[in-house]
């Protein structure tokens, strides 16, 4: 595990909510730093989830749900700001009286060429906090890319832009055999054309022959796990109401879960803006156009982890196994003015 000084998650990590009201341009404020990657979705109705970063370009939009390639869509999320960013008057990122959230990563800016790998990429990082956005030209063929964090990635999410074609991530938990799919509901699979069945290193990743990771043109989002700030692990249900507790460090801002050892659940993402209370029932699907669920997914976000709360196949059968990531709102310890408190 690497560790951090990050002592405000916020300033690298946030979520926003918004109403919207159809106009074009709309500035969505109050993220509190300029975004390089951004996550909508619209909640009160079915919608695709949107997913732009400064690297592809703005209004360059992919979605977790669907395996469509990279489009353009001019009245998406159209700028990053330095407290958000702007969206259009596109129904899915501002449609009139239409609730929205949207989750905000911080970057480096600017990308810059790294030649780490086999293959040069084009890599905009924040090592602090452990995340990187990369893209690439695959040629097919085994290979490595730099990703530029200096320690090993814990997931990495990889989309083909250039034609259709599903996400591939790599999950620290599951080893560089096995590999998941974000834009569906299966189960961890087992391919060496994934990864080539070897880990990633502080420098680079290596990369198989399947066109999910190794495409034409590509994106890969990685994450490193940093003490306070971000978790990237498992916990095994127990197919109670009162459910497993899983220590992060910190108390929560976001979490993602995905059952692994078996296909048919979807993945499941809540956070603490559409949740203030405990317990937490706000659910939105990452591989589902689907509104807003409040049903299957009940937990407590506490100060130092959370807590599952329901007996659902979804998080918390009995004997399964859940890979999750979660980022934090306040960390246990560190020079922040604002408790790590439960709620």
């Amino acid at each position: 595990m690497a560790y951090t000084t990050i002592n405000k998650p916020n300033t690298q990590m946030n979520t926003v909510l918004w109403t919207g009201d159809g106009s074009n341009p709309r500035s969505i404020t109050g993220v509190g730093f300029q975004p390089d990657f951004t996550w909508l979705k619209r909640r009160s109705v079915d919608a695709y989830h949107f997913l732009t970063d400064s690297v592809r370009g703005v209004t360059e939009t992919i979605y977790s749900n669907i395996n469509l390639a990279e489009q353009t869509q001019s009245l998406g999320l159209t700028a990053f700001g330095t407290d958000g960013f702007t969206v259009g008057s596109n129904a899915d990122v501002n449609g009139n009286t239409q609730t929205f959230v949207g989750w905000n990563w911080k970057a480096g800016g600017t990308a810059s060429s790294n030649t780490d790998g086999s293959i040069t990429t084009n890599a905009s990082v924040n090592t602090t906090a452990g995340f990187s956005i990369v893209t690439f030209t695959g040629t097919g063929a085994n290979a490595t890319i730099g990703h530029g964090l200096g320690v090993k990635p814990d997931a990495v999410f990889f989309k083909r832009l250039d034609t259709t074609g599903g996400w591939a991530s790599y999950h620290s938990v599951l080893g560089a055999t096995k590999y998941m799919r974000l834009d569906t509901n299966s189960g961890e699979q087992t391919a060496s054309d994934e990864f080539q069945n070897t880990e990633p290193t502080s420098s680079v990743i290596s990369i198989g022959t399947d066109g999910a990771v190794n495409g034409t043109s590509m994106v890969a989002y990685c994450f490193a796990e940093k003490q306070g700030y971000s978790k990237f692990e498992s916990y095994v249900g127990n197919g109670s109401t009162d459910g497993p507790f899983i220590f992060t460090g910190f108390k929560p801002a976001f979490v993602l879960i995905k059952k692994s050892n078996t296909s048919g659940t979807d993945w499941q993402l809540t956070d603490n803006k559409r949740d203030l209370h405990n317990v937490c029932t706000h659910r939105l699907l990452p591989n589902d156009s689907i509104a807003e669920q409040t049903d299957s997914l009940d937990l407590d976000i506490l100060s130092n982890g959370f807590k599952i709360r329901k007996s659902s196949t979804t998080s918390n059968a009995s004997g399964a196994t859940y890979i999750y990531l979660a980022f934090a709102e306040n960390p246990l310890v560190g020079t922040n003015n604002v408790p790590a408190t439960a709620r």
